[in-house]
């Protein structure tokens, strides 16, 4: 998996420098070295970015800190408390185990929790959502990553979300709580095996995206299990595929995380290039399925400066978007909404 991951950011590096490339020689007006609309800026840490040169939605990203519990270091999927206001949940990839963490919205360590009946393959992303008791907020953790395409099905867990006391931020993995007892949604999709490192989940019908990671050249399948969600450790579910999406960049379908905005009218998914949103139509009558949403084009959301991308989600309010990187030091980042 690190050897693919190495591959990966080389791609990444020559996707940044094909940007920069085709920007400046197709555009007869191109900035000036150094301004806020040169993308040369995206490639130099050392210069925060100022402005989105995409989505008039969204304003120039903002560094809030970063993740001071150095046990998150490879953060692989992000979501936004409904319980804490301003707490984050966050994972590491594979080979950590099946653990929770909670940071602030600074970066504050807030604690780390087992979670309890899980195991912990490849955890790529989480999301938050309904579930079974009203009034209650869920933790839906992706166990959907598949380099080698070869698993014959994937796995969601279902945990409530735990509360978090200001004595949870000196835990340890060794003496960690534990949640309560996680339901296995084990799912299978209808076209063979595919890798995945986004989940989604639906903030009023409780309805569970899959979308895949592709090469770079094909379009990322999206894939759905309608709620209410079927919870056996015994049978496995089929997902419907229900549309398909390409990231406006040279990666296409080469997609790492996502999330559902809090009023259910907006998606994000990101790559390890930047953030693509994709909103449902103002006109939209009130019975349209939000499954038409996937046929909108993604809009380019620049993001923060990250190491390895592979985790965002929408602020509990929906007023911005949130990342995290890979790799330490992790910075945790919000890009706000301008409307």
């Amino acid at each position: 998996m690190r050897l693919i991951k190495i591959v990966l950011m080389v791609g990444v590096v020559l996707t940044a420098l094909w940007v920069v490339f085709s920007r400046s020689s197709l555009n007869p007006h191109r900035a000036k070295e150094g301004t806020s609309a040169d993308p040369s800026r995206w490639l130099r840490k050392d210069v925060p970015p100022e402005s989105s040169a995409t989505s008039e939605d969204y304003g120039a990203p903002v560094k809030l800190g970063e993740l001071e519990d150095r046990r998150i270091d490879e953060s692989s999927g992000l979501a936004a408390s409904r319980h804490h206001p301003g707490l984050y949940w966050t994972h590491n990839d594979s080979g950590d185990g099946p653990f929770l963490y909670a940071v602030g919205s600074r970066g504050e360590k807030r604690g780390v929790w087992r979670v309890a009946g899980a195991l912990a393959d490849d955890w790529e992303d989480i999301a938050t959502g309904p579930g079974p008791e009203r009034g209650r907020s869920y933790l839906y953790i992706g166990d959907i990553g598949d380099n080698g395409t070869e698993r014959p099905h994937i796995v969601v867990y279902r945990v409530p979300e735990p509360a978090v006391e200001p004595t949870n931020a000196s835990s340890t993995k060794d003496r960690a709580p534990r949640t309560e007892a996680a339901e296995a949604i084990r799912l299978k999709y209808p076209d063979g095996q595919h890798d995945a490192e986004t989940l989604l989940v639906h903030p009023t019908t409780g309805d569970l995206y899959v979308v895949t990671k592709t090469k770079a050249n094909k379009a990322a399948g999206v894939y759905k299990l309608a709620a209410p969600l079927p919870v056996s450790t015994s049978t496995t579910t089929l997902l419907a595929r229900v549309g398909e999406v390409r990231a406006p960049s040279i990666l296409g379908g080469l997609l790492t995380g996502g999330d559902i905005s809090p009023d259910g009218r907006r998606v994000i998914l990101c790559d390890y290039v930047g953030g693509y949103e994709l909103v449902t139509p103002r006109d939209a009558s009130a019975d349209a399925s939000f499954d038409d949403i996937w046929k909108q084009p993604p809009v380019p959301v620049v993001l923060a400066p990250r190491q390895q991308g592979e985790a965002i989600c929408y602020r509990a309010d929906g007023g911005a978007l949130i990342t995290t990187s890979e790799k330490v030091p992790t910075p945790l980042a919000e890009i706000p909404r301008r409307r």
